[in-house]
């Protein structure tokens, strides 16, 4: 009688297998780490940061941190003076004014072309749906850096949608100062965050029924009000 064999399993390869990430270099580290905090406003504009108490926070030498500081120079988020530290230059007035009016422009652009034949496809209204519940937790929750970077990248959707890539990039260079402007602006007052996460309901709404001309004038509205309170 021959005795059945249990097939031995075969392995299996699995799918989609996650790429190691490389770890970050010390330097990157210091950079990403000192430009949060100059975005986030925790570092406040005149504020004087130093080299050895980055260092000392994040377990590393002063050279990459150094390294770091002047990059953040050239970005012109501090000003590097030698044995004085660093200090974090604070955004003028003309400077938010005019991230204002770059941002609107370009969106309204951005705007009116993705949404040229109406309603737009399923991919960016789900996106820009994903953005605002990511708005409303992090609005419930009371997070005010969640909350700015889904706005962020909900106005970044329809950008993206009207596949104009010089616009694009153009957002890129503003993205640093509007993180900025914006954790300015919802700091500004308790009511802000309410405030605009209901005027990205009216926008998702406009842009839901292919409103062009809705969606625009909702936009300046909100562009117009950040410009008011800042």
């Amino acid at each position: 009688m021959t005795v059945p064999t249990t097939p031995r399993p075969t392995p299996q390869t699995p799918q989609n297998p996650t790429p190691p990430t490389t770890p970050l270099s010390a330097a990157e580290r210091a950079y990403q780490h000192t430009k949060a905090r100059i975005l986030s406003g925790e570092a406040a504009g005149g504020v004087l940061l130093s080299e050895g108490d980055v260092a000392a926070e994040l377990g590393i030498s002063r050279t990459p941190v150094h390294e770091a500081f002047l990059r953040l120079d050239a970005e012109r988020l501090l000003a590097v003076a030698p044995r004085r530290g660093a200090a974090v230059v604070p955004m003028a007035p003309d400077e938010a004014r005019d991230v204002l009016e770059m941002r609107e422009a370009v969106e309204r652009s951005t705007a009116r072309r993705a949404l040229a034949h109406g309603r737009p496809g399923a991919a960016v209204l789900d996106e820009l749906r994903a953005h605002l519940d990511a708005q409303r937790l992090a609005a419930a929750a009371d997070d005010v850096e969640a909350f700015v970077v889904a706005d962020s990248a909900f106005h970044g959707v329809l950008v993206r949608a009207s596949r104009n890539q010089t616009a694009v990039q153009f957002m890129g260079l503003l993205r640093d100062r509007q993180l900025r402007l914006m954790f300015q602006h919802l700091r500004v007052g308790a009511d802000e965050v309410g405030a605009a996460l209901a005027e990205h309901e009216e926008m998702l709404a406009a842009v839901e029924r292919g409103d062009a001309d809705a969606y625009c004038d909702l936009l300046h509205d909100h562009v117009r009000r950040h410009r008011g309170i800042l």
